[in-house]
């Protein structure tokens, strides 16, 4: 079928879609307490249950997975390609100027929490497979949409379809970026510790949030204040030192820029800036000790893992990262974790045998744990295709990229990402007044029409 029908079709589906999509962001979805038939709360499945009955009225065929997971389908032949996306979201948090659960449409574009994350990109997915469904397109293959309401808190809404449904060969999920994600480094998170009875230090305190560069952290020492600014000084970091004296102590606090921890190099490590500090002052054992061996294995600006003795590297996905995102000194006991993001060259066994020798050596003890890099190749058919689509549509040349993030897909043989962020543009994801433009919405069913006619083929 001439493809200019095809998104004809979807052109004049645009006011339904922003329809569809205001009654999706007027279910509240984030998770909530458990109910029956409602593991991620009564929010999650009301959205969920809406999202089928929507798709029933369009013609399609649903099903409902134990309140996990939802399948929006035509055909009953096992599907070649399946769709991803996913109706849950986070809270809506502080900041709104817009009503974050009822849609306003404004200049453009569509306000409301989920509007772009995943709501949207969802019914863009719906709304072409309906064009086509309605166009009388014969696919060759089918094709289906899974919807899932746990995505925001871990995915286990998936881990509980995946032991009731098949997956299909081929998978995209519309929730990341274009032009398409191929390659998902591995993930390490590792905690540590160490007994660290009284010394002169006797507070430490920095980050909250393992994938994150610490923005903050402080400590508190009895020692000279003198001491303690010739200490920062000698540190030359561009983190900003604070330091308040009382009752013979000095508490020095440390600010610098928080990032992802997956885009270590974009933030300015305020814990790694503080350690540094403390490893120049005579804190006593065993804290000298600890203190020296976490700066000589986690310097400070150091981001690719090199004294950590984890450095690694591939043309496919690129450099290692590594955060010593938390630290506590707490009750006589140092607790510590470690965001590492890895190349598909290594694996998950490797980095954590480095790391554990690495922190033995520096006075801890380690628990590491850790998911697999995931890969689909960048010349395989499906890749080629999916980019073919995003460039008849876009006029944009695609490309395949690799990020140190994990999307929805991870672990999902023969999964990518697909959609719905463009570069250049701030969808307020995860914050307040989020939004997707109303020509997005069009455009992201146009390049999924193209899409799936690619992937399953048909006339």
């Amino acid at each position: 079928m001439d493809m200019t029908k095809i998104h004809e079709k979807i052109e004049s589906l645009r006011p339904e879609m922003i329809k569809t999509l205001g009654e999706l962001i007027a279910c509240p979805s984030y998770r909530q307490e458990a109910a029956e038939g409602a593991p991620f709360g009564k929010g999650a499945r009301k959205c969920l249950d809406r999202a089928l009955e929507i798709c029933r009225g369009l013609g399609f065929k649903t099903e409902n997975v134990d309140g996990y997971a939802g399948r929006i389908f035509t055909d009953d032949r096992e599907s070649s390609l399946g769709i991803l996306a996913h109706l849950d979201t986070v809270p809506a948090g502080d900041g709104w100027t817009k009503e974050p659960y009822k849609a306003t449409v404004e200049d453009g574009l569509i306000y409301g929490r989920g509007a772009m994350d995943d709501k949207g990109p969802a019914v863009s997915v719906i709304y072409a497979m309906y064009a086509l469904k309605e166009l009388g397109v014969k696919l060759e293959s089918p094709v289906e949409l899974i919807v899932g309401t746990g995505e925001e808190c871990g995915s286990s809404d998936m881990a509980h379809y995946m032991t009731k449904k098949k997956l299909p060969p081929q998978l995209f999920t519309p929730d990341a970026c274009y032009p398409l994600i191929n390659i998902e480094k591995g993930h390490i998170n590792a905690g540590f510790s160490a007994k660290c009875p009284s010394s002169a230090l006797s507070e430490l305190h920095g980050g909250k949030t393992v994938n994150a560069v610490p923005a903050s952290a402080s400590a508190v020492v009895r020692l000279p204040l003198e001491k303690v600014k010739k200490a920062a000084e000698k540190a030359c970091c561009t983190v900003k030192f604070g330091f308040s004296e009382e009752n013979g102590t000095v508490k020095i606090s440390a600010e610098g820029v928080s990032a992802h921890a997956s885009t270590p190099e974009t933030g300015d490590n305020a814990l790694t800036a503080l350690i540094k500090l403390l490893s120049l002052l005579e804190l006593g054992s065993p804290a000298d000790g600890l203190i020296r061996g976490l700066a000589e294995a986690f310097p400070y600006r150091e981001t690719d893992g090199l004294h950590a003795g984890v450095k690694a590297s591939d043309d496919e996905s690129g450099a290692l990262t590594l955060v010593l995102s938390i630290l506590d000194l707490e009750n006589g006991e140092m607790n510590g974790a470690i965001d590492i993001r890895f190349p598909v060259c290594e694996s998950v066994e490797t980095v954590r045998e480095k790391l554990s020798k690495t922190l033995k050596g520096a006075g801890f003890e380690a628990q590491i744990r850790g998911s697999e890099p995931h890969c689909v190749p960048a010349d395989s058919p499906f890749v080629k295709k999916l980019l073919a689509a995003y460039e008849a549509v876009t006029g944009k040349k695609g490309e395949p990229i690799a990020i140190g993030g994990g999307t929805y897909v991870h672990g999902m043989p023969g999964g990518v990402a697909f959609g719905c962020e463009v570069e250049g543009e701030d969808n307020r994801i995860h914050g307040a007044d989020e939004f997707i433009r109303v020509d997005a919405l069009v455009e992201n069913a146009k390049i999924f029409a193209e899409a799936i006619l690619g992937v399953c083929g048909g006339e």
